[in-house]
């Protein structure tokens, strides 16, 4: 499979921002910057609270809206929890899994990465599973074999047709709202060891058909020097997805970059 049929995807992380009347403003602000945006799948990823609004808000857009965490069971006694099917009664078509934020603050595990992907995709969410280093990983030298174990323990605890359902997303935590971005070249690197971590797995051709997403202080600036990497399959943003002008600017800027 040619990079060509790899469709980039430009996905918004809004983390513990915008109240519903918020999410209302930010759309009525968006939808009309990114107008012709055709080439880029874009993604929102709200509130729980705010999903219902950004639902409505793209509606018939062709934004899709994603949840920023699961839980693994349908239902039961799991106080504060939320399931796929309620991602998915909310409007939810993508959920984000395993994102540093959840391993760092909130225990999120490879194991308990796995039992989330896996049930995301019964539901029919299509997971974003995030891997990443933190920065005492880089310095010590030890980004590939962190990178290895997350991916082996995450994605690579599902079957092939599981795997072939999900995206990843490549997030150096050193460059989470830093300001601090890795360039193009240190992202691509990491890019093609995920991929080379996925033909062992799965197959070659799965790996060259796996979406892998760049997160890391994406910004309108560095959108276009990021995609002219053929390994960066798109972006997952997080502050910069907050204000409607730069998020366009980052969309418009993977369509030009094309």
């Amino acid at each position: 499979m040619s990079q060509a049929k790899r469709r980039r995807v430009i996905a918004g992380n809004w983390k513990m921002y915008k109240t519903q009347a918020d999410t209302r403003a930010f759309f009525s602000a968006f939808l009309p910057l990114v107008r012709g945006a055709r080439a880029c799948d874009i993604v929102v990823a709200p509130p729980f609270t705010s999903i219902p609004a950004a639902v409505e808000a793209s509606r018939d857009s062709g934004v899709a809206i994603g949840g920023q965490d699961v839980f693994w069971e349908k239902e039961g006694a799991f106080t504060g929890e939320i399931s796929p099917p309620m991602l998915v009664e909310a409007g939810c078509r993508y959920v984000i899994i395993g994102h540093s934020e959840r391993r760092q603050f909130f225990g999120e595990t490879e194991q308990t990465v796995a039992k989330k992907t896996k049930a995301a995709l019964v539901a029919g969410l299509t997971p974003i599973v995030c891997v990443g280093e933190l920065l005492e990983h880089r310095e010590a030298g030890r980004t590939e074999e962190v990178c290895e174990r997350q991916f082996l323990g995450g994605p690579g605890a599902l079957t092939p047709e599981e795997f072939s359902r999900i995206l990843v997303a490549y997030e150096p935590v050193w460059a989470i709202g830093t300001g601090k971005t890795a360039t193009p070249e240190i992202a691509a690197a990491a890019h093609r060891f995920l991929r080379k971590c996925a033909e062992r797995k799965f197959s070659a051709e799965q790996a060259r058909a796996v979406r892998i997403l760049y997160g890391g202080s994406v910004k309108p600036d560095n959108i276009q020097g990021l995609m002219a990497q053929e390994e960066l399959d798109g972006a997952l943003v997080g502050g910069a997805s907050l204000d409607a002008k730069s998020f366009a600017s980052i969309v418009n800027g993977c369509e030009a970059a094309q």
